[in-house]
């Protein structure tokens, strides 16, 4: 969860559907709910920052060009096939 120790707490009132409530309850105790519901919130936080740190680098340097993408997209690939190979490897720690 992105709680830290430090970080101040405020209760508030939130209106959610009674079946995603429901739902949340079956994963988690009662208490654990507050918790969920705030990892949801700070996981959305974290990519509306996202979402407007990629707008302000696009404005500034333009958008990334299908070729950028597909670059990224082949580096991203080659890390994964990476991490797995050296997890894959006997008596060894990722």
């Amino acid at each position: 969860m992105c709680h830290t120790p430090s970080m101040a707490t405020r209760k508030i009132t939130i209106t959610v559907p009674e079946e995603l409530v429901e739902s949340i309850k079956g994963r988690v105790d009662a208490r654990g709910v507050s918790g969920y519901i705030a990892a949801a919130a700070a996981h959305q936080d974290a990519m509306d920052r996202l979402r407007e740190l990629a707008e302000r680098l696009e404005e500034e340097y333009g958008a990334v060009t299908d070729d950028e993408q597909r670059a990224a997209l082949d580096r991203i690939a080659a890390i994964d096939d990476w991490h797995d190979e050296q997890s894959s490897r006997p008596g060894e720690a990722a």
